[in-house]
C-alpha cells in the first residue's frame, strides 16, 4: 500500500521573491508609482510584517488621502497606517488677523475637521491630534451625531475633532 505524504514548509517573505515578488518588493514598487503619481510630496513607508506606515508629507489634506488612497490600490496590506504630515505655510504671528485667516489654524472656541482616510481609527487620530491615543473617546463623543460605534469610522466622514 502507498502512503501519501504531506509537508508543510515555512518560508521567509524574501525567499518568496522565488515564485513572485515578495511584500517587502510589493511595497517598494507601490511606493515608487504613488511617488510618480504626487510630484513634490515626500513619501515614505515602514514595513512590519504585512501592515505599512506611510510617512513623509504632503501638500495638504486632500493630497494626502489621495496618496493613501493610491498606495491602497497599488498594493495589498492587513493595514496602512497614514503618517503623513501635512505641509502648512507658518502663521504670520505678527498680525493676529493674519494668523487666524491661516487655513488649518484654529482658536479655542472652533472646531477641527478631519476627513478619514482609508486605514484611520479613532485612536489613529487622537494620536495625531493630542499625541495619546486613548483619548479617542473624545474625538468619539464629538461625534455622536454620526458615529454609533468608535470602531466604525467610514472613508470621507468629516468629524470634529475638538480642540
Amino acid at each position: 500500500m502507498n502512503a501519501i505524504h504531506f509537508f508543510i514548509i515555512a518560508v521567509p517573505r524574501n525567499v518568496v521573491a522565488l515564485f513572485g515578488k515578495s511584500f517587502d518588493e510589493k511595497v517598494q514598487s507601490a511606493l515608487e508609482r504613488v511617488r510618480g503619481q504626487f510630484p513634490g510630496s515626500n513619501i515614505n513607508a515602514q514595513v512590519d510584517n504585512e501592515s505599512v506606515t506611510l510617512t513623509g508629507s504632503a501638500s495638504d489634506l486632500d493630497t494626502k488621502s489621495r496618496i493613501m488612497a493610491a498606495f491602497n490600490d497599488a498594493v495589498e496590506t492587513k493595514n496602512t497606517v497614514n503618517n503623513l504630515t501635512v505641509n502648512q505655510p507658518a502663521p504670520n504671528l505678527a498680525n493676529p488677523l493674519a494668523a487666524k485667516a491661516a487655513p488649518g489654524l484654529t482658536t479655542a472656541t472652533e472646531q477641527r475637521m478631519h476627513e478619514v482616510a482609508s486605514g484611520e481609527t479613532l485612536s489613529h487620530l487622537a494620536r495625531r491630534y493630542y499625541g495619546d491615543a486613548s483619548k479617542h473617546g473624545k474625538i468619539f463623543e464629538a461625534n455622536r451625531d454620526q458615529l454609533n460605534d468608535p470602531d466604525k469610522i467610514k472613508v470621507g466622514q468629516k468629524l470634529k475633532i475638538p480642540v
